[in-house]
């Protein structure tokens, strides 16, 4: 669209491409509710659908449109069969904690299914069926061992079959999941908008959340304005609100997708994941209104830590060829773009009140790649624990957790955040701002300052502070997205230095070339 662009930076998705991007005016007055979400995505519209639907009052606060953070760049599967592997979550979780992975992540494909059915949303939503298939360096065990945990989960018309139904692979084993599956993630968001000031919710965008304050009331300023709310529910992907108890135990990773067109009917409609490290996710988008035109094929992976690939243009690379090996049906790559999933240590989602914080003020991150559904489940969890319900799966996903198996991922995942202060003593990437091409990015070091310079295509160079407000690490270029990634927590910001994904909840600051 005419301001999708804008919006979204200099890669589109395909979801920003066929969708009218959802917009709202700011917020110009003082509000009040009973409770105020941050948050514009699947997490926060549904959490406010359903606290609506519950007979309470919300407002609803996005700094960009209405899903243009982590749900616009989803590739939107819709499945219970978790990225993590059961078998991974029963060790960690026990076979009750499992079984309550299941539960959750079928109750939210369901709670999609109903929200579109009962607000008559046209967002391409179909039932499908998931696919788990083997990859050749994978133990032949590893489909066993899922199909038997998935099966103590609840789970049990998951099927083992001996090939896939697909010629990409054939003669690979896989696990059949059924009852998956897929929407289009911007028109479903725009259609929950629709229905939650249709119940007599608020939406505003544009509207920066600069300080949450818990108590009572609650409080979230927005420049010079704020929000008075009972409850206040931190839905940003990364919370903004907290700058050490979560992100300590969860980690950004960078995921890539391309978008192809190939013939109509030439791929099987289906959601299909494969069991390589890293691995890769495939779906397909089909034109609602034109069913004649090509399907867009839809191939995802190549993950890898936030800041941490030197090659992320390497990263599409590899991912193009893996597609165009597995489907000679491809005619040409029309969509390339990425994001950003939030791994937690266990593997299960942060759903419930901020540790360390008033008991009014909740958070919902901690995707583990299943967005959608995750939050989805988030906003079901925070109506229950707002009306005081009692809902089963509340200690699962209690943000204040700690899981004992998971001690060793902590303590690896901490020793790398660590590791990244390194950059803090090294040289900058290049000596001197003359090494900086045209539309590209470089950190270079002036005395004990370092300093983030873009030069654009025309030869304008732009420099900000190259060390994230959030927690001081320095930030990296990457080269395909033009963005400022910071390697510790998983902050990013656009080339001029505008933060564009939390925990930072500011700009790159101003460069400082002082020789101190």
């Amino acid at each position: 669209m005419s301001n999708a662009s804008k919006s979204f930076g200099p890669r589109l998705p395909l979801w920003a491409a066929t969708a009218e991007v959802v917009t709202r005016s700011r917020l110009t007055e003082n509000a009040s509710a009973d409770v105020c979400v941050v948050g514009g995505g699947i997490s926060g519209l549904t959490t406010a659908y359903l606290l609506l639907q519950a007979g309470k009052s919300v407002v609803v606060l996005d700094d960009g449109p209405l899903g243009g953070g982590a749900s616009a760049v989803t590739t939107a599967h819709l499945s219970n069969a978790v990225d993590d592997r059961y078998y991974n979550i029963e060790h960690l979780h026990g076979t009750d904690g499992a079984r309550v992975v299941a539960e959750s992540h079928t109750a939210a494909i369901q709670q999609i299914a109903t929200v579109v059915e009962e607000e008559h949303i046209n967002c391409d939503f179909e039932w499908l069926d998931g696919y788990l298939i083997l990859a050749p360096e994978t133990p032949k065990d590893v489909l066993d061992q899922e199909r038997d945990a998935a099966y103590r989960a609840g789970l049990r018309d998951v099927a083992l079959l001996a090939e896939t139904p697909l010629s990409a692979w054939a003669h690979a084993p896989c696990l059949h999941f059924p009852r998956q599956a897929r929407f289009h993630p911007l028109e479903y968001l725009a259609g929950l908008a629709r229905a939650v000031e249709r119940l007599g919710g608020h939406i505003f965008t544009d509207t920066h959340a600069d300080e949450v304050h818990g108590g009572e009331p609650g409080c979230v300023r927005a420049g010079k304005k704020s929000v008075a709310a009972k409850y206040i529910v931190v839905a940003t992907n990364s919370p903004v609100n907290d700058r050490v108890a979560i992100h300590t135990k969860q980690a950004g990773y960078m995921t890539y997708v391309v978008g192809a067109r190939i013939p109509h009917g030439s791929v099987q409609d289906a959601l299909f994941w494969d069991t390589a490290d890293p691995y890769h996710y495939v779906r397909l988008h089909r034109d609602a209104e034109r069913p004649e035109s090509n399907d867009i094929l839809i191939v995802g992976g190549e993950d890898h830590p936030t800041g941490q690939e030197s090659d992320t243009e390497g990263r599409y690379l590899r991912l193009e060829a893996w597609a165009r090996a597995h489907f000679q049906q491809i005619e040409q790559i029309t969509f390339r773009w990425s994001g950003q999933v939030m791994e937690t240590i266990d593997g299960v989602a942060f759903i419930g009140r901020n540790p360390l914080d008033r008991e009014n003020v909740f958070v919902i991150t901690g995707d583990s790649g299943m967005g959608m559904t995750h939050g989805t489940i988030g906003g079901m969890l925070i109506r229950d624990l707002i009306i005081e319900k009692h809902n089963p799966w509340a200690a699962l996903y209690d943000p204040a957790r700690k899981t004992l198996k998971a001690s060793g991922t902590y303590i690896r995942q901490a020793a790398n955040m660590a590791a990244q202060y390194a950059d803090w003593v090294t040289n900058g990437d290049v000596s001197s701002v003359n090494a900086v091409a045209p539309g590209s990015g470089a950190v270079l070091r002036y005395g004990l300052k370092k300093v983030a310079v873009y030069r654009d295509f025309d030869g304008t160079l732009h420099e900000c502070s190259a060390v994230c407000p959030h927690l001081g690490g320095v930030v990296r270029w990457n080269s395909a997205e033009l963005t400022w990634d910071c390697p510790c927590h998983g902050s990013r910001f656009d080339k001029f230095g505008v933060v564009i994904h939390s925990p930072s909840n500011q700009n790159l600051g101003p460069a400082e070339k002082g020789h101190s």
